[in-house]
């Protein structure tokens, strides 16, 4: 019996066990379990829990919930915890990833930080989460099917919002020390507080490994000098908010994130790493007079720099060393406007209106992007039925339209709702049209002997169809919930051309459909000392031949279980993500399959005082110390310049414990 499929039973057999006698005490639980919706006066912080309620799904991860499990990143965080969502960090914390989301490319997924933009501008396909740690979270809200009409470019499959760390009335703060059996060390804190109309908040956070070890024995080559692959990371962020009366706020938040992360080969590389420096920050004013009417207006500026260096190591001359890249700059930056107002029309419709502005420049002297710069605007509308026209559900339609400087127009619509049937019975569904314009590296790229840019692109074009029916048994404890969705992206940006005269690969759009079609079960149980969730996602992703497209895996099971018993000074959980088949092309032999393992995780949390202010958490992730590929590559041998497919680990066994001081 395949090792992995063998623990993935077990530890759903484990979940089957702690989860009935739960459900045989639902009697006498107090607790019942309701959808995570964030709401307010604030426009933009609430607006997750307006798509819900308009029919899209969204699941939300709590600070809490990455506390218990004790995860150092976020990429960690919504590998373990994201329903929906495939991630597979490169070589552990603090590094690329790949992602899908219900079956997307990684291209297809909008990031932002406190509901700004932070996707790499320069290239579709390198995700910025490689600095970001989860001590900063306050929630994270997965907002599934596509999002192209409040968020623009690159919500094809959805967006992912990290809302950091908020304001609290009263004095509170927290510090947390600890390690890992992987050299690495750990140091976060925050406070907030306020004073008359003012609110404040800061926070910091460091993270330094040696790491492990990124590849197998077999793959590396004698040429390579870096064994481990070691990162240090840093955050500081504060947020200032004063209220000039109830209604109207006044904000201004800030964070910067500095690091050196490795970036080790299996061949030749002696030392290769980035220097990252970044730059969030982000003004806004937000004014609700009233339930009818709600506006903010928000200016942000993001800058995400980095200086790349590599020594490489030459084979037969090992006294030598070539410089390949020295300090070498690459990064681009973002600034912009949005202003957003809703406001009910009458007493049936609830409208909104929009206006979106972006400025990006980028450039990179590494692969060759020259320093470029494009604007994009946008205006967007919604209406929707409200709650007297339509007590029970809610029905929204939206258009947005974009206009950027460089490439052609792009029009999108969105169509939504929710229907409850019964208290416990509901369906939901979204239907619309969604977009990714061309990044710099497609538009502007100029690298000799290699590829050029095409400033006349289209952007890739998606329908997409999201539908699910569900509800509540055992007196609303346990949620279920099946989906179904599709998505068929057009006017695709690859290679599609060659100019023999500069030996350059083009950039155009070339024929052919992403066609996705899948379906989800989700099932969430939380009683008094219980809490579980079961997932399983299972996508068919394809493009031209019908086979999977690559670094999708075709079905995915995520289950977790966390007993915290109230009466008791300690609470358990455990997590296990099994990856199914996922494919990598292009390599020296064709095509491999590198899925079909499982990961099992375990932590615990012992509070060391009454009031709960003292803990200490213990976890073992990866418990069965699995050797699994994140993804594969090509290298060639030293000895006689044989190409063969290396693989990229994921962490291995790692025992970590954390020391948490609330005041």
């Amino acid at each position: 019996m395949n090792p992995s499929l063998f623990r993935t039973a077990l530890a759903a057999s484990a979940l089957l066990l702690v989860v009935p006698p739960a459900l045989a005490q639902s009697n006498q639980a107090s607790s019942s379990l309701e959808e995570i919706t964030v709401t307010g006066k604030r426009l933009e912080e609430s607006l997750p829990g307006l798509l819900s309620r308009q029919g899209v799904r969204v699941d939300t991860i709590t600070a809490q919930q990455i506390a218990e499990h004790n995860v150092v990143d976020i990429a960690q965080t919504l590998r373990t915890l994201a329903p929906g969502l495939y991630v597979s960090p490169k070589n552990g914390p603090f590094d690329y990833i790949d992602a899908s989301f219900q079956g997307s490319r990684t291209s297809d997924i909008l990031w932002l930080v406190d509901g700004v933009r932070i996707n790499n501008r320069l290239y579709a396909g390198t995700t910025p989460l490689d600095t970001l740690p989860s001590s900063i979270v306050e929630r994270i809200a997965l907002i599934e099917g596509g999002q192209a009409l409040f968020y623009g470019t690159e919500a094809s499959a959805g967006a992912i919002d990290i809302v950091t760390k908020g304001f609290s009335d009263t004095p509170e703060g927290a510090v947390t020390l600890g390690g890992d059996t992987n050299e690495s060390g750990h140091i976060d804190g925050f406070y907030s507080g306020a004073f008359g109309r003012s609110h404040f908040l800061v926070y910091g956070n460091g993270d330094v490994s040696a790491g492990f070890r990124p590849f197998r024995e077999q793959d590396f080559q004698p040429s390579s000098a870096t064994r481990n692959r070691a990162y240090r990371v840093y955050t500081v962020g504060g947020k200032y908010a004063y209220d000039f009366t109830d209604d109207l706020r006044a904000s201004l938040s800030y964070q910067y994130d500095f690091a050196k992360l490795d970036y080790p080969s299996p061949q030749i590389v002696n030392q290769a790493f980035n220097d990252r420096n970044e730059h969030i920050l982000s003004g806004k004013i937000d004014y609700t007079p009233s339930d009818n009417l709600q506006f903010f207006a928000k200016g942000y500026w993001h800058d995400w720099s980095s200086h790349f260096t590599e020594y490489d190591n030459i084979v037969g001359q090992p006294d030598k060393i070539d410089v390949s890249d020295s300090h070498d700059p690459w990064g681009y930056e973002d600034y912009g406007l949005n202003l957003m107002s809703k406001f009910t029309l009458g007493s049936s419709i609830d409208a909104i209106a929009g206006y979106d502005f972006q400025r990006y420049n980028g450039s990179d002297a590494v692969l060759v992007i020259r320093p470029t710069t494009q604007g994009v605007s946008a205006v967007f509308g919604q209406v929707a039925t409200s709650e007297e026209l339509l007590p029970n559900g809610k029905v929204a339609l939206g258009v947005r339209c974009n206009a950027p400087d460089v490439g052609q127009d792009a029009t999108v619509a969105t169509l939504s709702g929710r229907y409850d049937l019964r208290p416990d019975l509901f369906v939901r569904g979204q239907i619309g049209t969604a977009f990714r314009l061309p990044t710099a590296e497609e538009l502007f790229a100029d690298d000799p002997f290699d590829e050029r840019g095409n400033p006349n692109l289209k952007p890739e074009r998606s329908e997409n169809l999201n539908a699910s029916i569900g509800g509540y048994v055992f007196d609303h404890h346990l949620k279920w919930e099946v989906i179904g969705f599709l998505r068929n992206v057009h006017d695709l940006i690859d290679y599609g051309g060659f100019d023999p005269v500069t030996e350059q690969s083009l950039f155009e759009n070339v024929p052919g459909t992403v066609r996705v079609r899948g379906g989800e079960l989700d099932l969430t149980a939380d009683f008094d000392a219980v809490s579980a969730n079961l997932n399983y996602t299972y996508a068919h992703s394809v493009q031209g031949s019908g086979q999977q497209i690559g670094r999708v895996p075709v079905d995915q099971v995520k289950a977790s279980v966390d007993w915290h018993p109230e009466e008791q000074p300690f609470s358990l959980s455990a997590t296990i993500v099994y990856v199914g088949d996922v494919y990598r092309s292009g390599l020296w032999d064709g095509r491999e399959n590198y899925g079909g393992y499982a990961v099992v995780d375990l932590a615990g949390r012992v509070y060391l005082d009454g009031d709960r202010k003292q803990t200490v958490t213990l976890s073992i992730a990866n418990l069965f110390d699995e050797e699994y590929a994140s993804g594969i590559g090509t290298a060639r041998r030293d000895s006689d310049d044989s190409p063969y497919t290396y693989w990229n680990l994921g962490q291995p066994r790692t025992f970590s414990a954390r020391y948490t001081l609330k005041f």
